[in-house]
């Protein structure tokens, strides 16, 4: 008989009572476990493929948390588990084997461990399960053995650590009885015999082979680790049997405050120190390695800018000898021409033959013409020609000189003008920029023998970053194209270079690109040049856009044939070239001038004061005597407000806008006479300043 046929039996008197009394209840609420019976049904998945609770106790709830049993499938109360709740107690009915097992009752969150009987007979197909939950046991051994791994895991490390010599040993002190727990490796380590340590020492002895340097350090910080729970850490040098000093560490901390526990574990630094002492010593050489690196640099880069230095002044020096070699080449062809006109003039006088005087000298003066050039191209190309900018309506000016540039180039070029209705007016030279253009056409010209095409075109440009050319700002670009032979990457580097040229020694000088350069530069904008060897060569202006609008010209007033007059007026010329004074002098006064004379500004300042009838001062800007032109003739204005000021250069970048006296005008030298009387005159007549 099993024991829940004799709890039935007991609890309700007879086997056949189907009902069991308040007796039997009362014998199942004293069990403390859950308690139910079960009884197998069919269900969908066959014969007694389910099971229903038929009676249960108060612990089922309390074991499982789930209220109202009675009644309930297995598939109620478990969906997802149910099956394996079936096959596990389906085998206890099938065998007749009581069970018992631990498994967790996952729909209710439990683990629980179960004893499940058959109710006899079998034919009732009825099984009895206690249980209850051990939850809470189950946690406390995952705990338990997580632990264990803990712990197996840090012994482990501890017997690496042991193994690889990192961890010398081991000290427990208990301070409350004064007594230590040391293993053989510590005393060893600490220059102990092991014997004398496992019998019991006092801090003083443990401590006694500690360097004396380090031992009132080593006490001291073991005072505060004792004092507190922070972790305590200090190294120090002990002497061990060998006679030898080692670095160790000594790494702790207070494990409990009742009792006083202070453990840790010794650690050698013998190892480690040795290779931070190398690592100190690479550091040492490399700091020093590159101090020296620093200076063998500093001293090379010195070498190299003296090698640069040297370079830039070696080119600098080609570039004027090139220049002065250029320059002396044409000057001396030049006065070779004037000079031997005005010998053959000496001569026809001297033979009477003055008919043929005149062809000799139109002669000498077309070599002047030759050399007043080539000064005007240098000073552009030095950006210290005077220039008069103003706001320049660059197409229109295109336009105007087309006729002379076809007259120029020949009837082979055929020449285009490509007009921007839009584009910006210019603060340019405008005589400049004609002598300029005509340059750039006649280098077009001469790079294509064959004939061809030159296009001039106007394009308005902003430039929003800065370059090596040119700042921020807009610009008027004037763009002169030939499809001509075009001109090497190494050409183009040297093209504005002076006297460097790719033509004949009898096609051109090497100065018209450079004039075309400088003065580009001199009126705040830039030249460039972009080639193709067989494909032609673009060069291009860019010149300051002019905030200006172009003032409508007004047309050109006839001059006279007849020459200019004096009228009566009185001029006082200063200049310290005593030719150029005498000429000046001698072209006034027959112009029905009077002219006084001076060679420097103090001499000047004198005749103002003693001739008050001059009217109209002509005096050069380069003065010697400590004063020049500019300020000679600001001197002059302070005494004399009416008087009128011309001022002659030949070599004053600033002559047109350094002054601040108003009502002004500039002769560039060289300069025809006659053009210089008209101009004089014309300056005199409009009368005071």
């Amino acid at each position: 008989m099993t024991w829940q046929e004799a709890f039935r039996r007991d609890a309700l008197g007879t086997e056949d009572d189907a009902a069991p009394d308040a007796g039997y209840k009362a014998l199942m609420e004293l069990i403390d476990d859950g308690f139910c019976v079960i009884q197998f049904i069919d269900g969908p998945r066959g014969p007694l493929s389910d099971y229903v609770h038929i009676e249960a106790n108060s612990g089922y709830e309390r074991h499982t948390g789930i209220d109202g049993i009675v009644g309930k499938t297995v598939f109620d109360v478990a969906p997802q588990d149910g099956a394996e709740w079936v096959k596990i107690y389906g085998e206890v009915l099938r065998t007749g084997e009581p069970l018992r097992f631990e498994r967790e009752f996952v729909e209710a969150g439990r683990h629980i461990e179960v004893s499940a009987t058959r109710v006899e007979p079998a034919a009732k197909a009825q099984v009895a399960v206690l249980f209850r939950d051990i939850t809470e046991r189950k946690r406390k051994e995952r705990e338990l053995r997580e632990s264990q791994r803990r712990a197996e895991k840090s012994a482990c490390h501890v017997a690496r650590a042991l193994s690889a010599g990192a961890i010398l040993g081991t000290w427990v002190w208990y301070l409350d009885s004064e007594t230590f727990d040391l293993d053989e490796e510590f005393s060893r380590s600490m220059g102990l015999d092991p014997a004398q340590g496992a019998a019991g020492l006092t801090i003083d002895q443990i401590v006694v082979n500690v360097h004396e340097d380090d031992k009132p350090g080593l006490m001291a910080a073991i005072d505060r680790a004792t004092q507190q729970t922070t972790p305590y850490a200090y190294q120090f040098r002990v002497k061990r049997a060998d006679g030898l000093y080692h670095w160790v560490e000594a790494n702790g901390r207070m494990e409990a405050e009742t009792p006083r526990i202070f453990a840790g574990v010794l650690m050698d630094l013998d190892d480690r120190r040795a290779i931070l002492e190398e690592r100190d010593k690479a550091a040492a050489a490399l700091s020093r390695l590159n101090e020296t690196l620093e200076q063998r640099v500093e001293e090379q880069t010195a070498k190299l800018m003296q090698r640069e230095g040297e370079l830039r002044q070696a080119q600098k020096m080609e570039a004027v000898g090139q220049l002065t070699g250029g320059l002396a080449h044409d000057f001396n062809n030049l006065l070779t021409a004037i000079s031997g006109s005005l010998d053959f003039v000496a001569k026809r006088l001297e033979d009477g033959r003055r008919e043929e005087i005149l062809r000799y000298l139109e002669a000498a003066q077309a070599s002047t013409e030759r050399a007043a050039s080539v000064t005007q191209r240098l000073l552009a190309f030095s950006r210290q020609q005077s220039l008069m900018p103003k706001p320049t309506d660059v197409p229109q000016l295109v336009r105007s000189m087309e006729d002379l540039m076809r007259h120029s180039i020949g009837p082979h070029i055929l020449v285009r003008a490509e007009d921007d209705a839009e584009a910006w007016p210019a603060m340019v030279d405008p005589n400049q920029l004609e002598s300029a253009l005509l340059n750039l056409c006649i280098n077009s010209r001469d790079a294509m023998p064959d004939g061809g095409t030159i296009t001039i075109s106007t394009t308005n440009e902003v430039i929003e970053t800065d370059n090596s050319e040119l700042p921020p700002g807009d610009y008027l670009r004037l763009s002169v194209h030939d499809t001509g032979t075009g001109m090497t990457s190494e050409e183009i580097s040297k093209a504005f270079d002076p006297y460097f040229t790719t033509k004949p020694s009898e096609k051109g000088t090497g100065l018209g690109l450079s004039m075309v350069y400088g003065f580009a530069r001199q009126s705040g904008g830039c030249a460039t040049i972009d080639s193709e060897l067989g494909k032609g060569t673009t060069v291009n202006i860019f010149l300051p856009r002019s905030v200006e609008t172009v003032a409508r010209a007004e047309a050109d007033l006839p001059v006279s044939e007849e020459p200019a007059t004096g009228g009566g007026h009185t001029i006082l010329v200063v200049d310290d070239e005593a030719i150029v004074r005498f000429v000046v002098v001698e072209a006034l006064e027959e112009a029905g001038f009077t002219v006084y004379q001076a060679a420097h500004a103090a001499a000047g300042l004198q005749v103002l004061q003693d001739q008050p009838e001059v009217t109209l001062l002509l005096t050069d800007i380069g003065l010697p005597g400590g004063m020049t032109g500019r300020e000679f003739a600001a001197r002059a204005r302070e005494a004399r407000e009416d008087l009128r000021v011309m001022f002659m250069t030949g070599y004053d970048e600033e002559a047109a806008t350094a002054t601040t006296l108003t009502d002004t005008e500039v002769l560039l030298k060289p300069f025809d006479f006659d053009e210089m009387v008209r101009r004089v005159t014309s300056f005199a007549n409009r009368g005071p300043a």
